[in-house]
């Protein structure tokens, strides 16, 4: 994908540094593929010359200027890579019906890009099933290191369109609410909402293609 000229340390006047670091995040997630938060919100800071100890925006404003800087610089490329990536997404969920899969992360709330994973949380008695059913058609699989002590393992596989993490929970915990790092409820949706999604939105796509 192109890149796009944009200054890599813009002038912040007074009261708009915490929005500053957030498009300056979001544009390092945009383009160079940092999939990380806070390594995004790290990095903006050198590139901007700021203290260490400046407060840092929250992840919800950076998906806010990740969608405007998509929808200004990648209004031509994103929606075909964010529409193959929800396609790999419901394919997979299919594939894995028995272990009620829920769609959640970049891929559902619509900043994933070409360098983002498909997110996926399925309930299981134990990862090992999860693992055994992949390997038994012959998907490799590789292990992440669990970000909550809640999720009993998180298997990686490829896809046609992206990675995808699958975060294994106990069948007991399909109901329970689970939060993002910065305290936001986590979205989530089962296959038959991502296929209502999927078709809203190329109805809509196909709705501004016409003259």
């Amino acid at each position: 994908m192109a890149r796009h000229d944009s200054p890599r340390k813009p002038s912040l006047a007074p009261g708009s540094t915490r929005t500053g670091i957030a498009a300056a995040a979001a544009r390092l997630m945009a383009e160079d593929g940092i999939t990380d938060y806070q390594q995004a919100k790290k990095k903006a800071l050198r590139q901007l010359g700021l203290p260490e100890h400046t407060a840092l925006p929250d992840n919800s404003e950076i998906d806010d200027e990740l969608r405007a800087y998509r929808a200004l610089y990648q209004a031509t490329e994103h929606p075909a890579i964010l529409a193959a990536m929800r396609r790999s997404a419901l394919q997979l969920m299919e594939f894995l019906a028995a272990f009620r899969p829920y769609l959640t992360g970049s891929v559902l709330d619509g900043t994933a890009g070409e360098y983002s994973q498909i997110d996926l949380l399925l309930f299981a008695d134990s990862a090992k099933e999860v693992e055994i059913f992949l390997l038994n058609h012959g998907i490799d699989v590789q292990h992440a290191n669990p970000r909550h002590d809640k999720v009993e393992a998180v298997l990686q596989i490829a896809t046609d369109s992206a990675d995808a993490n699958l975060v294994i929970l106990a069948p007991q915990l399909e109901r329970v609410s689970f939060k993002q790092r910065d305290g936001r409820p986590r979205a989530r949706i089962r296959s038959d909402e991502l296929r209502a999604l999927l078709h809203t939105t190329a109805a809509a796509h196909s709705a501004a293609q016409d003259p």
